[in-house]
């Protein structure tokens, strides 16, 4: 953090304590962040580190803050600071994009979805209960999928519906990429998020976007309508490469179970994509839409009951890629229900430890600065060109990794810390496989940052 200049930069932009007397709002957001990547799980654990010798002579700290002074530190935003907050933290992301190579700012691809922050308090201002039955808040998340960082997050009620400010976050989020310098934006949702009233200001402004959409009556006649020669095949590629020899599959124990206990089992049988043109009722243009018509098989036991068939429909302003590599990126998006996964539990960042809105919501954009330390250590892990290939694997494996591995491989390395008069001195007591990519890393860190 001190590299990127990110403490500096929230003590200059973020203002929110009149007397520094013994801590910066730098101090307070990054103990947040800091207590994830150690370990922590909850705000209570900041009481164990302050007391921890070891982890406030690694950070350089005579003390930290305990748990009461940084609940009291959430209360203090309100929107306009979380904001500030996440345009800070998106200032720093620009400096870990700038130290990368050229095929890096191909194309961005920008997702967005909500996800439900449950909690089992009672007395949480602006917590509610959605269609489920469950109770908490009902953050927006948006995210870089390139490099599945948290771009911006926003705290809602709980009965909140999912696209619910997303256009103004898309917004945002595209403006930060352009300057970041991305040749391409592509925005990507779910059919929560087609919001048709914007896609016309999208499609001017040059950001392709790939949504689902309702299948409406209206969809379903049209794609009906289209000849047999306007449907081909899908044929999806295989998930991953046989390197050795394939082996036999094990038997599928819950099938067995499916079928001894005769539940309903709704089989796929084949895929269809075809596409055609459609303006929506909101749009003054016509749009591209892929549909996928799935031929299913229901069956009760062993028994076949009926045929059936369903069709998903994907709406895009891009002309160029085939119908079927439209439907596989739209598929692709699914991934980010694993982000969503990661920040509720292994980061932990997702959750509501604070008594109101505004507050959780700046404990959540805090937390979830852990998530983003990890991506920025991936994303600047050098690559030299005499072991490219093998660096450029490394990379992506530490980027892809989940944040409870790279806890463990990358942070609570077992280490004995020698504070002395002028440095901090780390000695380490065990070996494991990503050692040489942290000293990469540490060795990185010592250059300068390319402007």
């Amino acid at each position: 953090t001190k590299k990127l200049g990110l403490d500096q930069a929230i003590d200059r932009g973020l203002g929110l304590l009149k007397i520094h007397l013994p801590y910066h709002e730098s101090d307070h957001v990054l103990n947040i962040a800091y207590n994830l990547l150690a370990g922590g799980t909850c705000l209570e654990h900041l009481e164990l580190l302050r007391r921890d010798e070891a982890y406030l002579n690694a950070l350089g700290a005579r003390r930290i803050p305990d748990p009461t002074t940084a609940g009291d530190f959430c209360r203090r935003f309100d929107a306009g600071d979380i904001f500030r907050l996440q345009a800070i933290f998106n200032n720093t992301r620009l400096k870990v994009w700038r130290q990368q190579p050229k095929a890096f700012f191909k194309e961005a691809i920008l997702e967005a979805d909500g996800t439900m922050a449950e909690t089992t308090g009672e007395c949480k201002q602006g917590m509610d209960i959605n269609h489920k039955g469950q109770w908490g808040y009902h953050p927006l998340v948006l995210s870089l999928a390139n490099t599945g960082e948290l771009l911006y997050l926003v705290n809602r009620s709980g009965n909140r519906p999912s696209y619910e400010q997303a256009a103004f976050y898309f917004d945002r989020a595209i403006a930060l990429c352009r300057r970041a310098g991305f040749q391409k934006i592509c925005m990507r949702g779910d059919t929560d998020f087609t919001q048709t009233e914007h896609l016309d200001r999208w499609d001017a402004d040059d950001a392709q976007f790939i949504f689902g959409i309702d299948a409406t009556k209206t969809l379903y006649a049209l794609a009906g309508e289209l000849s047999e020669n306007a449907w081909k095949t899908l044929v999806r590629p295989a998930e991953y490469e046989v390197k050795t020899k394939p082996r036999r599959r094990p038997e599928n124990v819950k099938q067995q179970v499916v079928e001894a206990r005769e539940f309903e089992d709704i089989r796929l049988v084949a895929e269809h994509v075809a596409e055609f043109r459609y303006r929506p009722a909101k749009c003054k243009k016509e749009y591209r839409i892929v549909v996928v018509w799935k031929e299913l098989d229901v069956y009760r036991g062993q028994k076949k009951l009926f045929d059936d068939a369903r069709c998903f429909f994907y709406i895009t302003n891009n002309w160029e890629k085939p119908a079927e590599e439209i439907v596989f990126e739209a598929n692709d998006r699914c991934n980010q229900e694993n982000l969503h996964a990661q920040l509720k539990g292994d980061v932990r960042s997702l959750v509501a430890p604070v008594d109101n809105l505004l507050s959780n919501w700046a404990y959540m954009v805090m937390g979830s600065l852990a998530w983003s330390l990890k991506a920025w250590a991936a994303l600047l892990v050098p690559v030299e060109s005499r072991w490219r290939q093998k660096h450029e694997e490394e990379k992506g494996k530490l980027l892809r990794m989940d944040f409870s591995t790279f806890r463990r491989a990358m942070m609570q390395v077992p280490a004995q810390i020698l504070s002395t008069g002028r440095r901090i001195v780390y000695r380490f007591l065990a070996w494991n496989p990503w050692q040489h990519v942290f000293f990469r890393l540490l060795d990185q860190l010592g250059r300068p940052l390319r402007c």
